[in-house]
């Protein structure tokens, strides 16, 4: 288990995209044999929508996100009551679900998602996110594997939200519009003349990879140049200044 869990931290530490993230929680989920999982953001105003990182089909997630089955889900609603991992699926949840529910599982388990292992991630506000380990049908050796490596797993939970919310979601703001930690790093640089393989040096990233974070930069700032988002940027630190 030492190997494995160092081979995620390993993994966890270079990450800075989602699918590199999902590279490093996948690392442990194959050597245990736990064939899927999902990590959802929990939004904290109604007008925000979750994120998510996942293996699932993405049939199902795109349906899943598109009917905010997250208002409706047992195993979200679960995870908002207690900061304890706990298991769900047929012969082990006792809990009653409502029509809908009813609905949504059978859903889930057309896609291959009939039971999990859920660990929820709460801060001192409440639930912010939660990550489930599922599989397709029912057998002994899930149960014993998350029964054996629970603590391991909400640990490494744990630790790939903390990353995830460094390098993914911990964002700065200009004028209202939200960009990630990498986006505003690299806009901030470009603002102090450096260039893309300049910045790629400062950061320890490529060139592509500054580019591609100036270009969504850009986009949500709806804006054409890198000249223009510098100047939103400018414009923005200036009015917080004064």
């Amino acid at each position: 288990m030492h190997r494995i869990f160092q081979k995620f931290i390993d993994l966890l530490a270079v990450a800075e995209s989602p699918a590199e993230f999902s590279m490093a929680i996948a690392a442990i989920a194959e050597a245990l044999d736990l064939s899927s999982f999902a990590y959802l953001t929990l939004p904290r105003s109604p007008l925000a929508k979750p994120a998510l990182i996942s293996t699932y089909p993405v049939g199902w997630t795109s349906h899943y996100l598109q009917n905010n089955y997250q208002e409706i889900d047992p195993v979200i609603l679960e995870a908002l009551r207690s900061p304890e991992p706990f298991s769900w699926g047929p012969g082990v949840d006792a809990r009653p679900h409502s029509t809908v529910q009813q609905k949504l599982l059978h859903e889930a388990s057309q896609h291959g998602i009939c039971l999990g292992f859920t660990v929820p991630i709460h801060d001192g506000h409440g639930a912010i996110a939660a990550l489930t380990f599922a599989a397709d049908q029912r057998g002994a050796a899930f149960e014993r594997c998350t029964s054996a490596h629970a603590r391991v797993l909400q640990l490494a939970v744990m630790y790939f939200h903390a990353h995830v919310r460094r390098t993914l979601f911990d964002q700065g703001a200009i004028d209202g519009v939200r960009l990630s930690r990498r986006e505003f790093e690299c806009l901030v640089w470009a603002s102090r003349g450096k260039s893309a393989w300049e910045i790629g040096r400062i950061l320890s990233l490529s060139r592509n990879t500054v580019a591609y974070y100036l270009e969504n930069a850009k986009k949500k700032l709806g804006v054409r140049t890198i000249a223009q988002a510098v100047a939103r940027l400018a414009a923005a630190i200036k009015t917080k200044q004064n």
